[in-house]
């Protein structure tokens, strides 16, 4: 009596297996079920995803339903749940697509866009870019993006829209701090091209470098720029950091090692408190010339590591506005299927251990940048600079 009974019950429990969910994803639950814990607190009734993976394919208006766009949308749906606009789900084409913008070669616009109080901001747009050209700044906040409103979009989604084939045109609504009103700024879509490295001699034999991101050629070019420099004899250096929105966190370690050598340059924290420390090289050619590193709203993540390495070291003295306060670490994971993952696993702390997420790195010396500064091509931080080298 007890093995019939034993029985009725396990044909009942496929029964209601079978009535709640199609055929075709059964087993497909039944192995996702073996991942989950029952007794968690709250609990929460992991079958629905099946339940509304069959609603979607069913009742959806226009069928049929591609089983590809219901299971990366769902990756997508679980990484947007960590509530971080710099994590992200990329599939197979967007994966390659990001692969390719690292790199430094991509069409669109040319600006780097981040998240801050809710807002969809610019970062900084990059150097001669249509986005530059056009008058956007960092800090510009972009309400709109060809009329549709960006209050409810992700990073990527955001991103997604701006970007398009050279030639085309896209329309960003802009706010800008002093503005009563949004402009509409129309911006005609370019193959970007970044140029990370440029150099000149100014003034005085001041060696001016600026950088404009941290990406595979980076790490080449500033070395070559640095033999040309240390064959001028300087006087002193100005590192230009303003509107670099980051990139390889290997790239800025090795260019603040020009500076303080084998030192620790910055730290990293994860979810569990551990501590990871990266050092520069062995080079430190620029470690005894006078340096100043000019920062802005626009500097960010890669830039903020070594504008903070040299502050802490007093390898420099930091001029401009405080910077933007992207201290995050995200890791890039590939997965099988040429998707990916940018995920935010830790955070950066410069050597001294401050905090860079969200506080940002005070200048020795703020200068800010009026709106009458860039109407008239002035620029008082590069001129503080030159000053201050000067003397």
């Amino acid at each position: 009596m007890n093995k019939r009974i034993k029985i009725y019950f396990a044909i009942g429990i496929i029964i209601s297996l079978v009535v709640g969910f199609s055929i075709s994803h059964l087993f497909d639950f039944l192995s996702f079920s073996r991942s989950i814990n029952y007794f968690s607190k709250p609990p929460i009734d992991y079958n629905l995803f099946w339940q509304v993976w069959h609603l979607a394919k069913s009742r959806f208006v226009k069928q049929p339903v591609p089983n590809r766009d219901l299971f990366y949308g769902s990756l997508k749906g679980m990484i947007s749940g960590l509530n971080d606009p710099y994590s992200v789900f990329f599939n197979p084409e967007e994966s390659k697509k990001f692969r390719s913008e690292i790199k430094g070669t991509f069409e669109g616009v040319g600006i780097e866009i981040g998240i801050k109080k809710n807002r969809l901001i610019v970062i900084a747009p990059l150097s001669d870019t249509p986005a530059e050209r056009a008058g956007i700044r960092s800090g510009d906040w972009i309400k709109a993006i060809n009329n549709i409103d960006t209050s409810s979009l992700t990073l990527d989604q955001a991103a997604s829209l701006i970007r398009g084939k050279k030639g085309t045109v896209v329309t960003l609504k802009i706010l800008r701090k002093g503005w009563e009103e949004a402009r509409d700024f129309k911006i005609v879509r370019a193959k970007i091209k970044i140029q990370s490295v440029k150099w000149e001699i100014k003034k005085g034999n001041i060696a001016y470098i600026k950088l404009s991101y941290f990406n595979d050629s980076t790490d080449r070019d500033f070395l070559a720029a640095v033999n040309k420099i240390l064959a001028k004899n300087p006087r002193g250096i100005i590192l230009d950091l303003r509107d670099n929105p980051g990139g390889y966190l290997k790239t800025a370690v090795d260019i603040a090692g020009f500076w303080v050598g084998e030192k620790i340059v910055v730290f990293s924290k994860d979810a569990k408190g551990n501590m990871e420390e990266y050092r520069g090289g062995n080079h430190n050619e620029l470690g005894n010339f006078k340096t100043i590193v000019l920062i802005n709203h626009g500097s960010a993540s890669a830039a903020e590591i070594v504008a903070g390495a040299l502050q802490d070291y007093k390898k420099a003295v930091l001029v401009g506005e405080k910077t933007f306060g992207k201290g995050s670490v995200q890791e890039l994971i590939n997965l099988r299927d040429g998707s990916a993952i940018k995920i935010t696993t830790a955070y950066w702390l410069t050597p001294k251990k401050r905090m860079i997420n969200e506080v940002g790195i005070t200048p020795d010396k703020k200068i800010e940048m009026t709106e009458s500064d860039y109407e008239n091509n002035r620029d008082p931080q590069l001129a503080e600079a030159l000053r201050l080298l000067n003397e």
